[in-house]
């Protein structure tokens, strides 16, 4: 499903206008992106927590070269599913 697929879902589920779903979405999503960037996580009972996760240093290799290299030390967004979601994914 991309987002225009997902926009007209939440339009009939929500009975709303596709012009009010999008903005909704999109709404939604900075809201998230804003809150995971101030090192806050969001909690959606039943459905799943957003949060940020520190990735520490490692080393690899460079694909091209074989030489080994090390990855800096990063954030990044993850998501946890929450038992109602697992348990609808389930059948």
């Amino acid at each position: 499903m991309n987002k225009s697929e997902l926009i007209a879902a939440i339009a009939e589920q929500g009975k709303l206008s596709k012009a009010d779903a999008g903005r909704a979405l999109d709404a939604l999503t900075k809201t998230i992106e804003a809150t995971l960037k101030a090192g806050d996580s969001i909690t959606l009972v039943g459905f799943g927590t957003f949060a940020v996760k520190d990735r520490p240093e490692r080393a690899g290799r460079n694909p091209q070269t074989g030489l080994e290299m090390t990855i800096a030390a990063t954030k990044v967004p993850a998501f946890k599913a929450g038992k109602g979601l697992k348990d609808a994914i389930k059948g």
